[in-house]
């Protein structure tokens, strides 16, 4: 009978054990990083309108920003490893200031993320720009980029995917 009450003493031992020690508290979850919205805001029914964006008044690659109410226009110097988007009006030509103080600029390849500070324009107040400026190493590579443009306009989220297009070819023009 003794060899029978051995399993069952040790495991009343442990038991006892953790009741009286307690189970260590569960570690606190990891702070989830802050992500752009990815999602493309729902082309409006007469997409056919902004479908082909060709160059904007800046000479830079031109996105569309909420289902035509806003455009906004990519452009880099290389030599600044600087990257300005301007905010334009559904006629894609227009400044049309908003009141952010950044919005965020995503590059493809290779892969980084810039926030882009607002930079107003003569004539803009009230916490209002259409420029926004930014820097990153990556920006001085001489190259065409794709990427995506991300911001909020009173409480609502825009993003617009941009690709750059080489000069000399019938798309950039």
């Amino acid at each position: 009978m003794k060899k029978n009450l051995a399993p069952l003493a040790s495991l009343t031992l442990v038991a006892s054990t953790a009741f009286i020690v307690g189970c260590p508290a569960p570690a606190p979850p990891a702070p989830k990083p802050i992500t752009p919205v990815t999602q493309p805001i729902t082309a409006p029914k007469d997409a056919t309108k902004h479908a082909a964006h060709g160059e904007g008044p800046h000479e830079g690659a031109v996105a569309d920003w909420g289902g035509g109410k806003y455009h906004v226009e990519f452009t880099v110097d290389h030599d600044k490893q600087e990257a300005t988007v301007y905010v334009l009006g559904d006629d894609e030509k227009t400044a049309a200031p908003i009141k952010a103080e950044k919005i965020l600029l995503s590059i493809n390849a290779p892969k980084f993320q810039v926030d882009l500070v607002a930079a107003p324009q003569e004539g803009e107040a009230d916490g209002k720009a259409s420029r926004f400026v930014g820097k990153h190493e990556s920006l001085g590579k001489v190259q065409e980029f794709a990427g995506s443009i991300s911001g909020e306009v009173e409480g609502t989220p825009y993003v617009g995917d941009f690709k750059e297009e080489p000069h000399d070819t019938p798309a950039a023009k």
